[in-house]
C-alpha cells in the first residue's frame, strides 16, 4: 500500500490526484472532505485579507493625521516668522520716523530688536526640532508644539495691531506736519 502511494508522487515530490487529496484530508483535517475544505480556506483567506485591509487603512489614517499635524505646525511656523519680521520692520520704520538721528538706534529700538531677534531664534530652535524629531514625535508632542505656537501668535497679534495703529497715526501726523509746513 505504501509503495503504491509513493508511486503516485509526481517528479516535484508532491502527491498527485486522489492520493494528494487523501493525504491532505487524513493528515491535516480528519473527517473533512475536500469540498468542505476549499470554502473554509477561501473564507480564511478572505478574513485574512479583510484584517490586512483594516490594518492598512488604520495605519494610513494615522499617517495622514500625523502629516496634517506636521503640515499645520509648519504653516504656523511660517506665519509666526512672517509676524515677527513684520513686527521688526514696523518697529524699525517707526523708530526711523521718530528718531532725531535715524542712523543711531535708540535704546528702546535696540530692546525691541533684541526681543524680536530672540523670538526668531526661538522659532529657529522650533524649526530644528521639527526637522530632527517631528517624524518620530507622537501626536501629543506635535499638538503641544502647535498649541505653543498658537499661544505665541495670539500674544503677538495685539502687539502687531497696536504697532499698525501707531504706524497709521504716525503717518497721519507726518502728513499733517508736511501739509502745515507747505502752507507756511
Amino acid at each position: 500500500m505504501l509503495w503504491s502511494a509513493a508511486a503516485q508522487v509526481n517528479r516535484g515530490g508532491v502527491a498527485a490526484g486522489p492520493v494528494r487529496t487523501a493525504i491532505w484530508c487524513s493528515l491535516h483535517l480528519p473527517g473533512l472532505s475536500p469540498l468542505t475544505i476549499i470554502p473554509l480556506l477561501a473564507l480564511a483567506a478572505l478574513l485574512l485579507l479583510s484584517a490586512a485591509t483594516v490594518a492598512l487603512l488604520w495605519w494610513r489614517r494615522r499617517q495622514n493625521g500625523q502629516m496634517r499635524r506636521l503640515q499645520h505646525l509648519l504653516d504656523l511656523a511660517d506665519a509666526l516668522e512672517t509676524d515677527l519680521k513684520t513686527c521688526r520692520n514696523g518697529l524699525a520704520q517707526a523708530h526711523a520716523v521718530m528718531s532725531a538721528n535715524p542712523d543711531a538706534p535708540a535704546a528702546s529700538e535696540q530692546d525691541a530688536q533684541r526681543a524680536v531677534d530672540a523670538g526668531l531664534r526661538a522659532l529657529l530652535q522650533q524649526r530644528l526640532w521639527i526637522r530632527d524629531r517631528a517624524a518620530q514625535a507622537s501626536a501629543r508632542e506635535l499638538d503641544a508644539a502647535t498649541a505653543a505656537m498658537d499661544h505665541i501668535r495670539d500674544r503677538l497679534r495685539p502687539l502687531l495691531q497696536a504697532l499698525a495703529q501707531a504706524q497709521h497715526a504716525l503717518d497721519s501726523a507726518m502728513r499733517e506736519h508736511i501739509r502745515q509746513d507747505g502752507e507756511s
